[in-house]
């Protein structure tokens, strides 16, 4: 009687959140993982270390290692960028060795290749250059080949699949619209079915969509619409609900080809509009059986999808931003030193290094667990949204150390297409604002706690024996972590049951500890906001963040565990699991502050929040650390070459640079990487002097200056000072920016200064003239 009237109690009231028919089907899509650790207090951590941890195949690495690399010597990422226009050549190469078909089974004619081996590629290309990237990350996500692959009758495998495959046909995914972008289960795209003359049922569509990547220039679409049918003809309803359906270029009544122009790199994207367009109900990805079956088709894909192309797309920008600023600090001199020794310097470089080696840790970790089977949303989610924004951020700090070579645009800028296309990623398959105060914790608290869900279920189904059940083992839960955490606050977890790695250990304590309060608030905040989670936004998003910090510190760990605990790479784990645990106090601190006014809220932020201060996760101990974790990348060994994996790195014949010709030829990433490389042989023979210098060998001087003298004097050879002369020469070369005569500046033939604007160094106009307003004179 006591269970009856609190199940009843708590339906009246609405305690737990409503979940509508959309929620449910992504609620109910995919698997919890390593996220359900997190959520209940007490994560097993030999367990997770003990998920599979991938790595490319054999066939694979052939791949990534020939026909990738092969790809990006064919293509000028600056001419690509500035032009919009793919060579042939590289298009007809990708179509010959199957770029577009890295879903598709062998079967088929695809590559078939693992989640792992898709983003690696995916990470490369985007790092290279976006638009080109598009035009394989597309096809190889979400859209017609996945969905014909998961869903379609055995008719349309055997048509689109091998032509996806070949590039015959070029897809894109008609999803968003102007008033259903993140909230895109309210699209307003109508197809109502009929019988035409001969009596065939087919689907008469009306549509909008905008922000659709590839549509200029893509001859196949994947429609997301609402099917009406008013004579059940399909025999799903009147209202059949949300329905995938392709549709061909140059179908009657489709208006595509017009061009959005994105921010940074301009990828093809465009508007989509059906007026009256007809397609067969054959035409229903799945055929009719599937009409209003769309909605859960995207959720089940997304489960696991956003783990794959936009995490890596992050991924390669973190380590483009690592190797651009790690060379150019190694490479740029001030104050008579290379700025990568100098301390403000440092603490950006290895904050980006750290950064990068968690990304990719996580990368791989979720993917790992996509290739096993697992299709978890929560941290498909988590990594979408955090690692993208992480990349942004890491990017900033890398435009922060070229200073203006970041800032001056041109084909020699390596750093700021990246960071004008950051807020692409950002924005893209659900945006980060609403990935982050909606979903990650909306659908976490639900799904990965160990009672919420079957509770909310029992209650929407009025089950008592359900609920009775479910919400014992709530109660139980609750009061086991709620000692738990007490002895954790008074222990600092000091006793958590963690394993014994060296160096890592310690964190391990904190990463349990947090997972015990991670619970506790999960449960308070069920408790006391309950229904009225969705439009508590600052307080689920504080959630999320305290969630992704924790899921990216362990996915770090286990890159460690899984690469057999490099003692070099040692430092940097430990920067990023001290940065990770800082941000899961900043978090878990703004929850506290978030719980309301009622009683509990009040607990909340006076007695809790006194508590977490003054026995907070971490402090500032990773400035320990900054030296040797910036030194990673402004040197070139086995560590640097981990940390930067296969990002496409041009070779390099520093002899053949000894050329004016071949250098004055020579740009952007390849031409800072030549004087890097340059600059590390001549470490050797700078040294040599510096030491000479300190023996009062040598008179006080640049590095430059002194080495005449140390040439004559025989401290350093003929062959010494030809390594230091070519690094002085590249390095000056490569910190140079691009420069523009009015023509091209203005973009036209002709153009020149009116006379009257006084500058000494503007063509066509006298110096000290008269200072008037300055005009262009085309």
């Amino acid at each position: 009687m006591v269970f009856k009237a609190v199940m009843n109690g708590l339906i009246k009231a609405k305690a737990m959140p409503q979940i509508s028919a959309t929620e449910r089907q992504a609620l109910e899509a995919g698997t919890v993982w390593i996220d359900g650790q997190v959520f209940s207090g007490k994560p097993d951590f030999s367990k997770i270390f003990a998920e599979p941890y991938s790595k490319l195949s054999p066939r694979e690495r052939e791949f990534v290692d020939g026909p990738v690399q092969e790809l990006c010597a064919m293509v000028d990422p600056h001419e690509v960028a500035t032009t919009r226009v793919i060579p042939q050549k590289a298009i007809d190469f990708m179509a010959q060795k199957g770029f577009y078909s890295f879903l598709i089974p062998q079967a088929y004619g695809g590559l078939e290749f693992s989640a792992n081996a898709i983003s690696t590629i995916m990470a490369m290309l985007t790092s290279y250059s976006p638009l080109l990237s598009t035009l394989v990350v597309i096809p190889n996500s979400l859209g017609a080949a996945e969905l014909i692959k998961h869903y379609g009758t055995q008719a349309q495998k055997d048509h689109y699949l091998p032509r996806l495959a070949n590039g015959h046909y070029l897809p894109c995914f008609g999803l968003t619209e102007p008033t259903a972008g993140s909230d895109a289960a309210s699209i307003l795209a109508r197809g109502v079915a009929f019988k035409n003359a001969e009596g065939k049922v087919q689907i008469k569509l009306n549509f909008r969509k905008r922000y659709i990547t590839l549509a200029p220039v893509a001859n196949l679409i994947s429609v997301a619409f609402k099917l009406q049918d008013p004579q059940n003809l399909l025999g799903k309803g009147e209202d059949a609900g949300i329905t995938v359906a392709l549709v061909h270029r140059g179908t009657p009544g489709l208006e595509m080809g017009k061009h959005h122009q994105p921010i940074g790199d301009a990828f093809y994207n465009g508007p989509i509009v059906g007026k009256d367009v007809v397609v067969d109900a054959d035409e229903i990805i799945g055929g009719p059986e599937y009409a209003g079956q769309g909605w859960r088709m995207l959720m089940e894909q997304l489960a696991g999808g956003r783990a794959v192309s936009l995490p890596a797309g992050a991924v390669g920008g973190l380590r483009a931003a690592a190797a651009a600023s790690g060379a150019y600090a190694k490479v740029r001199q001030q104050f008579g030193m290379p700025i990568a020794e100098m301390e403000g310097i440092q603490e950006k470089l290895a904050e980006i290094n750290a950064m990068a080696y968690l990304a990719e840790g996580s990368r791989i970790f979720a993917l790992s667990a996509l290739d096993n089977g697992e299709q978890p949303p929560v941290v498909s989610a988590v990594w979408k949204a955090y690692l993208t924004e992480l990349s942004r951020e890491q990017v900033k700090n890398a435009m922060d150390v070229m200073a203006g070579a970041g800032v001056m645009q041109g084909p020699n800028n390596i750093i700021g297409r990246g960071y004008c296309s950051a807020p692409v990623a950002i924005t893209v398959e659900g945006a980060n604002i609403m990935t982050r105060s909606l979903i990650t914790f909306g659908q976490g608290a639900v799904r990965c706690h160990p009672y919420a869900f079957n509770i909310a279920n029992a209650l929407e189904a009025n089950d008592l024996a359900t609920f009775s059940k479910s919400l014992k083992g709530w109660i139980g839960h609750m009061v086991v972590n709620t000692g738990r955490l007490i002895g954790m606050n008074l222990t600092r977890g000091a006793f958590a049951t963690v394993p014994q790695i060296d160096g890592v250990t310690p964190y391990l304590k904190k990463l349990a500890w947090a997972s015990t309060r991670y619970a506790y608030l999960t449960d308070m905040a069920l408790i006391n906001v309950g229904g009225k989670l969705k439009a508590r936004q600052q307080l689920t998003g504080h959630f999320a963040d305290a969630l992704a910090w924790q899921l990216m510190a362990i996915s770090t760990v286990r890159r460690y565990v899984a690469e057999g605990e490099i003692k070099e790479d040692l430092p940097l784990v430990q920067y990023a699991l001290e940065y990770s645990l800082e941000k899961v106090q900043r978090a878990f601190e703004s929850i506290y502050a978030n719980f309301g006014d009622n009683l509990l809220g009040k607990w909340m932020r006076t007695v809790g929040y006194f508590t977490l201060r003054i026995s907070p996760l971490t402090g500032a101990r990773r400035d320990r650390l900054v030296p040797v974790v910036a030194k990673v990348t402004t040197k070139s060994d086995a560590q640097t070459a981990r940390l930067l994996g296969d990002l496409p790195l041009p070779k390099i014949d520093l002899a053949e640079l000894d050329s004016d010709e071949v250098l004055a030829n020579t740009r952007g990433v390849k031409r800072l990487m030549a004087a890097f490389q340059a600059t590390l042989q001549a470490d050797v023979v700078q040294a040599k002097i510096i030491q000479a210098r300190r023996a009062k060998q040598l008179d006080k001087g640049s590095v430059q200056e002194m080495a005449q003298q140390a040439l004559a004097k025989g401290i350093i050879s003929a062959a010494d000072k030809a390594l230091l002369d070519r690094a002085n020469r590249l390095s000056l070369e490569a910190i140079m920016v691009d420069e523009f005569t009015p023509a091209q500046f203005f973009g036209k033939e002709g153009v020149t200064y009116a006379p009257g604007f006084e500058c000494a160094n503007v063509p066509n106009v006298p110096h000290g003239a008269p200072v008037e307003k300055l005009r262009v004179v085309a």
